[in-house]
Parts: C-alpha cells; sequence; structure tokens
C-alpha cells in the first residue's frame, strides 16, 4: 500500500489525536474530518446506535446540510436500503459491497437522501467494542470521484483498534464519573476515586492503566492506598463500601 507524504502526515495526526483524551463526540468529529482528507472525500457523517431504542443518534455532519441528516434521523433510517447491512460489518465496507449501485440510485434514500448533499460513493466503519456499536463514520465522495479502493478500505481498518480504544475510554470514563461513590470517598485523593470508579466498573489493572494512561505501578499503589483508607483488604470488599 503506496501513501503520499500528505497520507503519512495525516495518518500520523489520526493516531495522535485517538490517543489524546477527548469526549466521545469530539472524536468521532475530530478523526472524521481527518479521515476525510486521508481519503479524498467531501462528506462524513458519524451516529451512535441506540440499541433501546432500535435507531442511530447523537448525529453530526461534515460537509452535508444538517436539515437533510435530521431528516435521516426522522425518517430515512428506517428506509434506508444499505446500512443496517453494513452495520453487521467489523471491517470498512463500502455502500456498493452491499447493494449494486445501479439498485442504489433508484431508491427513495438514494433520490430523496444522498442526492441532496451529493453523496454517490460511500464507505462506513463501525466501532464495535464487547457487542456495543460505540460510534461509526460515514464517508461519501460525490459522483466526480471514484469509488473506495480495497486499499482504502485496508486502510480504514488499520485505523479501527485505536478508534474503538478511544470511543471505549471516553465512554468508559462517562460511566466513572456517573457512579456515585459514598461519604468514605471522601478520604481519597480525586486519582484513587477515579480509580475507584473504575474498579466498580469491573476494570482490571491493565484496564485502568490503559484508560487513565498511567502505569500498572501506579495503579496499584493507589489501590493500595485506597484499600487501606477505606479500611478493605480487596477489590469486591472495596465496591460493597463504597456503593452509595
Amino acid at each position: 500500500m503506496y501513501l503520499s507524504a500528505k497520507q503519512t502526515v495525516l495518518l500520523g495526526q489520526i493516531m495522535q489525536t485517538l490517543a489524546e483524551p477527548h469526549e466521545e463526540q469530539e472524536i468521532r468529529e475530530l478523526v472524521g474530518d481527518l479521515v476525510m482528507q486521508l481519503l479524498g472525500a467531501q462528506f462524513y457523517a458519524s451516529f451512535v446506535w441506540q440499541p433501546e431504542q432500535q435507531r442511530f443518534g447523537k448525529a453530526l455532519q461534515i460537509n452535508m446540510d444538517s436539515e437533510n441528516l435530521r431528516s435521516y434521523e426522522r425518517y430515512y433510517q428506517f428506509n434506508d436500503p444499505i446500512t443496517p447491512h453494513m452495520q453487521r460489518f467489523q471491517v470498512a465496507v463500502r455502500a456498493t459491497d452491499v447493494l449494486a449501485h445501479e439498485e442504489l440510485v433508484k431508491t427513495e434514500f438514494f433520490n430523496d437522501f444522498l442526492q441532496k448533499d451529493g453523496l454517490y460513493w460511500g464507505v462506513n466503519l463501525y466501532a464495535w467494542h464487547q457487542g456495543r456499536n460505540l460510534g461509526d463514520m460515514r464517508i461519501w465522495r460525490d459522483r466526480r470521484r471514484d469509488n473506495f479502493s480495497d486499499d482504502e478500505l485496508r486502510l480504514l481498518d488499520m485505523l479501527q483498534p485505536a478508534f474503538v480504544t478511544a470511543l471505549a475510554r471516553a465512554q468508559s470514563g462517562h460511566d466513572a464519573q456517573a457512579l456515585k461513590l459514598n461519604t468514605l470517598a471522601e478520604r481519597l485523593t480525586p486519582r484513587e476515586q477515579d480509580i475507584a470508579r473504575l474498579v466498580m466498573l469491573g476494570r482490571s489493572d491493565k484496564e485502568i492503566s490503559r484508560e487513565l494512561q498511567i502505569a500498572s505501578t501506579t495503579v496499584r499503589t493507589h489501590l493500595e492506598n485506597t484499600f487501606r483508607k477505606v479500611g478493605v483488604s480487596n477489590r469486591s470488599t472495596l465496591i460493597h463500601k463504597l456503593r452509595r
């Protein structure tokens, strides 16, 4: 796979962004802009699957009409001949991999939704983690350009693990902050409270190390201090003592 000098720089910027501590929506937007440049695409949208409602939400877009995107949320996602099939893939997938383009252009979805913004060739990448779809990237080109190549799909596949890790880390941080600790937690430092919350979510020392971007030995030191301050000797008792 050949990468131009510009693509090499963009790839480095994407990986750096994915390694930084951003909120979930920021990750999808910042990386989406860079990926769009990396692939020479003009349009981008991203959603998060809401399993309880069986619908996509948390929409964001680049170079697409906001009202058109709202029409997707209201109507077209329920009359979409490609995305439900593309979502089943855990690798990058083109629209033409699930429906022949000559068939797609005959649909209401193409003529009344995609074509309004000039979307013609599309590729999607989904972030799956422990059976959950944490978010996606939907990248499109107009009809003046070529369809996405196999090499470009492989390039997206290379980015997927870091994309999944970044979204999972952001979601984990949100879940952890939402956990309410009882008054015993007042004995702990802010970092010890962060680690205690992650322990309550079932994270191992290695996972906590990765999510907080600190050494495993540092995690262990904070955890031992937490045990001592709360008066426990193991994780399960700590969870029981701190649960509100």
